[in-house]
């Protein structure tokens, strides 16, 4: 009875989580992700976005400010009335 135990002993010692190839390489790759992630933000701290000077600005098209009611009349739109 003996040599089964040692066996059974054995086979759980080849088969643990450590022992297995494709774990030690999961590992691997979640560090690399994860320290590119980290990498990029640092890299964006350091570089910060300069501002453009564009058109107004709108939030998804919509002006997000209000405009003054006294705007400037069109001059193709013709006389008062």
């Amino acid at each position: 009875m003996m040599p089964a135990s040692r066996d059974i002993a054995a086979n759980s010692h080849a088969s643990a989580w450590y022992r297995q190839p494709v774990v030690w390489l999961g590992i691997v790759i979640f560090a690399a992700s994860l320290g590119g992630c980290i990498w990029m933000i640092v890299l964006g701290a350091q570089h910060g976005d300069t501002p453009l000077d564009t058109a107004p600005r709108t939030v998804f098209g919509v002006p997000a400010s209000a405009h003054s009611a006294a705007a400037t009349p069109d001059p193709n739109a013709g006389p008062p009335r």
